[in-house]
């Protein structure tokens, strides 16, 4: 099954963990605290309303990440630094399967994105949507995401735990592709 198809078929806590993994392994460029986001993953685990963890993840986030971390990795980190914020502004205070389901396909495709951004093995390579082969990065992320929603889909409620190890890994390793392009280009250009 193709991760749409995936998505597709996500009830309200699948897509909303979906949109929120994607989110979360992207967290690095905003120079984040992996700690924020943990309010709104409890909020799936209890079904609890996230919309004040949320409104305190984007207080703390959108600030983050600003013109002197966009320029950090040059032009293709700033693009994906500004990707990142947008997900995080457009994440829907109202987490219901409507509200929800645009949401984290736009993050799906955003993380794609930002992922191929940033995968030194994509330069001057076509866009992932209908290719055999993607980048490796990409490829990782796009495993992570269907991954994500194969645990919620197949384990509901208990697949979060999990489902947030899939994007710590996922985090840990954009972490390291960050701090290599920052090294790489200390001056920005």
């Amino acid at each position: 099954m193709s991760l749409e198809e995936r998505i597709a078929r996500a009830d309200e806590r699948g897509l909303a963990a979906s949109g929120l993994a994607c989110l979360d392994r992207c967290l690095p460029l905003l120079d984040g605290d992996e700690e924020l986001l943990r309010p709104l993953w409890g909020s799936l685990a209890d079904g609890s309303d996230w919309s004040a963890p949320l409104e305190k993840a984007r207080g703390a986030l959108l600030g983050l990440g600003g013109e002197e971390a966009a320029g950090a990795g040059g032009d293709e980190h700033a693009a994906a630094v500004r990707l990142v914020a947008h997900m995080l502004d457009t994440a829907p205070a109202e987490r219901t399967a409507e509200a929800v389901r645009p949401w984290a396909e736009s993050c799906s495709a955003v993380s794609l994105r930002v992922h191929r951004l940033l995968d030194p093995a994509a330069e001057g390579a076509p866009d992932p949507a209908g290719t055999e082969d993607p980048p490796p990065l990409v490829a990782a992320e796009l495993r992570r995401q269907i991954t994500v929603l194969e645990l919620l889909e197949g384990h509901g409620k208990q697949g979060l735990r999990r489902a947030l190890d899939v994007s710590g890994e996922g985090r840990r390793v954009l972490r390291a592709v960050v701090s290599r392009r920052a090294r790489a280009n200390p001056s920005g250009a």
